[in-house]
């Protein structure tokens, strides 16, 4: 008996105060209440008492959740850190599902890669076709956008008009998301003003994309840069925008809500925009004739060299490597490729900086007569795929479980009324 005695915990039977219940969790005092306010505790105040109290088994019970669960919650990094089957970065490779990511876009198509991602199963010869009602809904809400609309506009628009044309858009069932993906990204192309009038929307996505992108007509090695380059993008951890999604899906919004919440964050210049500030210090490059001014120029004005560099990789961006090797077989690319190496060789005397992904995808669409938007256009698409694998991996989570606590740091109340 005595032994037993010494195991049962000194507060069982009793309310935990929240102080005790906060050492519990392992958590400060303010997330006790953050986990009241969401329904995860229920706090009672004593008559006569100074604070809440809360139930053991029920404090008890939520702790043993979050330590299963790992996921959603803070790690000892102080980092948010979510648990996900998608994409391992490890190195300089990732992975998607397990399987070298690199290999898979050099090996399968976009829609072949987007299929792997949502479902662990390889469709051969899989491609996304949209209803024609949903695509002429997009395109006239495009249509009416300011001719000055960046594609992350029209991407957002077209996104939001496609959801209001599907009265199924709330089923969160993973075969109406998995269908909500395979046509709202080919809707999102078709939205998408051609610069090519001779195209035909048919064929494999990147096929349908290229008349989007540029008025030259496609070549074989060219087309498979541009596909490669949408399975190479189409996941990359959690990034900004990837974040956004999960938060979305988190708080149960449809599934064009959260590709929505994606693509409003995605426009930010330190993400899907980047490759838009590279492809301008390319042109700057090759009208100079050599990276030195153009780079002198970036510095002085207090500028991080765009291309270069990326924090989770220590070497090269896998990424770039694969694109530029498939670079080497486009006629009429060798300029852009040489200007991309002399920005590398010119800032690799101070810095060991490697290109990354931006770099690689400027020199695509420099050499592809694209605008210096086309990058981001490239980047938004491939990425819905990921996101909506991202989002049905979160709604077989825990809803809510994205909510951070605030730490404030404000005057302490109570504070006079502001006159």
């Amino acid at each position: 008996m005595r032994d037993r005695e010494a195991a049962t915990p000194a507060h069982e039977g009793r309310r935990l105060s929240t102080k005790e219940t906060a050492e519990l969790l392992g958590v400060k005092p303010e997330t006790v209440y953050a986990y009241v306010s969401r329904g995860q505790l229920s706090s009672r105040r004593e008559t006569g008492g100074r604070g809440s109290t809360f139930d053991t088994k029920e404090v008890e019970a939520l702790a043993r959740r979050n330590r299963r669960e790992g996921g959603g919650s803070s790690s000892g990094s102080g980092e948010l850190s979510v648990r996900t089957r998608i994409t391992l970065i490890d190195k300089d490779r990732y992975y998607f599902r397990g399987i070298d990511a690199t290999e898979l876009a050099a090996r399968y198509s976009y829609e072949e890669i987007a299929e792997w991602l949502w479902t662990g199963e390889l469709r051969p010869g899989v491609t996304f076709t949209a209803p024609e009602a949903s695509v002429a809904v997009a395109r006239r809400s495009v249509d009416a956008l300011p001719e000055h609309s960046g594609p992350t506009d029209r991407l957002r628009v077209a996104a939001i008009a496609a959801a209001a044309a599907d009265p199924l858009r709330f089923d969160l069932s993973e075969s109406a998301v998995l269908g909500t993906g395979r046509t709202l990204i080919p809707t999102l192309v078709a939205a998408l003003p051609p610069v090519r009038h001779d195209h035909r929307d048919e064929g494999p996505l990147a096929h349908r994309l290229w008349a989007r992108l540029t008025g030259r007509p496609a070549d074989d090695a060219s087309l498979r840069v541009l596909d490669t380059a949408l399975g190479l993008l189409v996941d990359h951890d959690l990034a900004a925008s990837t974040l956004a999604v999960r938060v979305a899906a988190s708080a149960r919004a449809h599934a064009y809500a959260a590709v929505s919440a994606g693509l409003g964050v995605l426009e930010g210049p330190l993400h899907g925009a980047a490759s838009g500030l590279a492809h301008r210090l390319l042109l700057d490059v090759l009208d100079q004739g050599t990276a030195a001014p153009v780079v002198a120029d970036e510095l002085r004005a207090g500028r991080r060299v765009p291309g270069l560099g990326h924090r989770l990789y220590p070497g090269e961006d896998p990424r770039a490597r694969a694109l530029f090797a498939l670079l080497e077989e486009v006629p009429g690319a060798a300029p852009a490729l040489a200007a991309a190496q002399d920005v590398v060789t010119t800032t690799a005397r101070h810095a060991p900086l490697h290109a990354n992904v931006d770099l690689a995808l400027a020199a695509f669409t420099v050499s592809s007569g694209m605008p210096a938007s086309a990058g981001e256009t490239i980047f938004a698409v491939a990425r819905t795929a990921g996101w909506i694998a991202h989002t049905l991996e979160e709604y077989g989570e825990r809803p809510l479980r994205m909510r951070p606590s605030g730490h404030y740091v404000g005057e302490r109340p109570p504070q006079p009324l502001p006159r």
